[in-house]
């Protein structure tokens, strides 16, 4: 609302709201805020705000769960079973990143709870709901390719999933995001050490 004043110097109201008034977003009162937040408390985080569809959110969280559990696997496993002259560098990066895929793997079942879901954690259900797959490879170049194409599925995936989230989740994109961020760092490394590798140790045929 503005004040304008005439030309005999009076002072009119008039009722024109600029462009950045109607681009705010709508906040609710006080008392509105602390009625919502005593309805369905045992809800969690899941207030009468949150836009997006929570059991659709579980499922797919359950898939990237399944997906970073898959990721910790592997690398493990490459991690202790490369071997070579010129292997100790990159079973160190293996296990290095089959530690921060575990960091992903408590982020993500952590969200899970508090959308009010149960982390689904079944060593049964892994292989159906992973996007990338449990791979084992006869040499280190091998190891190092699977990685970098399960990194690749990963952050195809994710971004998708940043996309998908939105403005209806946003604790979830960015948690979707930070995961992203460290997926792509990882296949960057892959990519090196699949260079740096592919002459010394050529795959086996």
């Amino acid at each position: 609302m503005r004040v304008r004043q005439t030309g005999t110097g009076r002072c009119t109201l008039r009722t024109e709201f600029a462009m950045t008034d109607l681009a705010r977003p709508f906040l609710s009162d006080v008392t509105t805020l602390r009625e919502q937040a005593r309805r369905h408390v045992a809800a969690g985080a899941v207030s009468t705000s949150y836009v997006g569809d929570v059991a659709a959110a579980i499922d797919i969280l359950q898939a990237v769960l399944a997906t970073e559990i898959v990721c910790v696997l592997r690398y493990t496993q490459h991690s202790i079973a490369a071997n070579g002259i010129s292997s100790e560098g990159v079973k160190a990066e293996f296990a290095a990143h089959a530690a921060e895929e575990q960091g992903h793997v408590l982020l993500v079942a952590e969200r899970i709870s508090q959308l009010g879901g149960t982390p689904d954690f079944d060593p049964a259900n892994l292989v159906s709901r992973s996007a990338s797959e449990y791979a084992t490879a006869p040499d280190l170049v091998g190891m190092i390719t699977e990685n970098l194409i399960a990194e690749r599925i990963a952050v195809d995936h994710y971004r998708e999933l940043a996309r998908y989230f939105a403005d209806n989740d946003p604790t979830t994109r960015r948690m979707i995001e930070t995961i992203l961020a460290v997926e792509e760092e990882h296949a960057n490394d892959m990519a090196d050490l699949l260079v740096r590798h592919s002459e010394v140790n050529p795959p086996r045929s």
